[in-house]
């Protein structure tokens, strides 16, 4: 009989709470935070004390759509980091308590890990389609960039990352320079859509080896908007979707060439996305045009499973625990990997 997962995810401002059955999802139940947005960013502490209110109705929620009781449960797979300690305390007290009243075993993830392996989420009813083994992973976030090689469903070499800023924060971050709030990514893309990806040129690291930097990007922006307003008050009113499109496309031009590296070098052509970042429509699109131009196995998660969410981490933890691995009682979060 295939493992009923409960699987916990509380790394920053989602909570959420998924069910799988080998590795079919039965539920996945998120709970957002929206006062963040008056913020500008994420607040840890409001972040914590929100996961404490979300955390029991979600995973109720979750048992309930998922037809299981919680005395079927098989495993308890929670986060316990990368992310924001107070967040991942949330969870994992949690996971210790539900462990220590059903007598059963926990399993923890790393938060990376459970975006790398969300291709292989299941769902009832939907065709299967999976990468073998090896595939590169693009995994693209707020928090983290990086090119991984996956050798097996627990066995993954970093090949390149991001020496400072993340791409995901330089979305944010371009967002918060033209006035268009938080989150910066949906934004951002959302106008890009209509605006020219041609119009503006931005400054693109030189980096060596398979390594990014997106902190010059930033600065490189700043200055031209700078310059500008100086000439033309009305500037950014009058071009924000060109400038979108432009400083999206370099972004996105950054994280093609060292993929496309990285392809090259390994010789391996499957190759999948992960990661909030992966969302984004214009990198989806330069994936799968890349891809086609280049004879690559492309794998792109359905938009649900690239945001924090429990389904990866559920499904993460199904492969710790048929390798055998559990968490002691006395596990404790970390705030980076």
């Amino acid at each position: 009989m295939e493992p009923i997962i409960l699987g916990i995810e509380s790394s920053c401002d989602d909570t959420s709470a998924a069910v799988i059955r080998g590795r079919v999802m039965l539920s996945n139940v998120i709970a957002s935070q929206q006062v963040h947005k008056d913020f500008g960013g994420v607040v840890p502490e409001l972040a914590s004390r929100a996961h404490e209110l979300n955390i029991v109705p979600v995973v109720s929620e979750a048992l309930s759509k998922a037809g299981v009781k919680a005395s079927e449960l098989s495993a308890i797979a929670f986060t316990r980091g990368p992310g924001l300690l107070g967040s991942l305390l949330v969870g994992t007290s949690f996971a210790k308590a539900l462990s220590l009243s059903l007598d059963v075993p926990m399993v923890m993830v790393n938060h990376l890990q459970g975006h790398v392996l969300a291709c292989f989420i299941q769902e009832e009813g939907v065709p299967v389609r999976e990468p073998s083994f090896p595939y590169l992973c693009l995994l693209v976030s707020g928090g983290n960039s990086q090119i991984v090689r996956v050798n097996g469903p627990l066995s993954f070499d970093i090949l390149g990352q991001t020496i400072d800023d993340a791409v995901g924060e330089a979305f944010d971050k371009c967002s918060k320079m033209l006035g268009l709030g938080y989150p910066g990514g949906p934004v951002i893309d959302k106008l890009a859509a209509q605006g020219d990806p041609l119009r503006f040129k931005f400054a693109k690291p030189h980096i060596p080896g398979l390594d990014y930097s997106f902190s010059g990007v930033k600065t490189s922006l700043l200055y031209f908007v700078r310059d500008a307003l100086k000439e033309d008050p009305a500037f950014l009113e009058n071009n924000k979707e060109d400038l979108c499109a432009s400083f999206q496309k370099t972004l996105i031009d950054i994280l093609l060439d060292k993929l496309i590296k990285a392809a090259k070098q390994t010789g391996i052509r499957q190759i999948a996305i992960g990661g909030g970042v992966s969302a984004n429509s214009g990198l989806r699109a330069r994936i799968l045009s890349e891809g086609a131009r280049r004879g690559w196995q492309t794998w792109l998660p359905p938009l649900k499973f690239t945001t924090d969410n429990a389904a990866m981490i559920a499904v993460a933890g199904y492969f710790h625990f048929l390798a055998g691995s559990r968490a002691p009682l006395d596990v404790a979060p970390l705030s980076r990997a």
